[in-house]
């Protein structure tokens, strides 16, 4: 069963309706002429290969405002220390250690569930650096799942800049790839760029709804 008919039976066994897995947009009479449920045949996977995946993503990302840069593992340490720019941050206490270079070690807070910062304490802190679980390259969409390495959906809210390692090969291309890797049940965080919103006269407006500035190092 695809993660599209699992929602969907959940959602008919709450209404009560029992409609079987693939055969639920079918009129009466179709399904005795052969006529396929819609959808049916949607694509499960893109075709892309790696470097394809890479291109899409940084396109669509860079497309949205984000700040991103492709770097091997060896050069990740260096990449965030230079992001950082002398701020202050907050990482999640499940953050690979060599992701951060020694000399951050005194500019770094640490959040996790059983120490967790308060609001105020993040709002004074500069940025947040995070890994990420799946990212969708055709939609240019990171997201946060609240593994270790990602911490709570707070850290990467309240701070105005937000440093995202994507390693390649969480990277897939289209949003049902990136859903069956995904549990649906935890808390996911779906980003797309750096905050921004617009008014009614288009003005945009960044950093209303998370932080304005977003880097994105995509490991390969």
């Amino acid at each position: 069963m695809s993660a599209r008919d699992d929602i969907l039976a959940r959602i008919h066994a709450a209404l009560g309706t029992d409609v079987t897995p693939g055969e639920r947009d079918v009129a009466p009479g179709e399904r005795e002429a052969g006529v396929s449920a819609p959808g049916a045949g949607y694509r499960a996977t893109s075709g892309r290969t790696e470097d394809e995946l890479v291109d899409l993503l940084v396109d669509r990302l860079e497309d949205y405002k984000a700040r991103v840069e492709v770097v091997a593992a060896a050069e990740l340490a260096e990449a965030i220390r230079s992001r950082l720019e002398g701020k202050t941050f907050v990482a999640p206490a499940g953050l690979p250690a060599d992701w951060l270079h020694p000399s951050l070690a005194e500019r770094r807070a640490t959040d996790s569930r059983e120490e967790p910062l308060g609001v105020d304490r993040l709002d004074a802190i500069g940025a947040v650096v995070t890994g990420s679980a799946v990212s969708i390259a055709e939609t240019g969409t990171i997201v946060l799942d609240g593994s270790p390495d990602q911490g709570r959906r707070a850290i990467s809210l309240v701070p105005d800049h937000h440093v995202c390692v994507v390693p390649v090969e969480t990277i897939v291309g289209i949003v049902p790839e990136g859903f069956a890797r995904l549990d649906i049940t935890r808390p996911l965080t779906l980003i797309s760029g750096p905050s921004a919103t617009s008014d009614i006269e288009l003005e945009r407006v960044e950093g209303v709804h998370g932080p304005r500035t977003l880097d994105v190092l995509i490991v390969r």
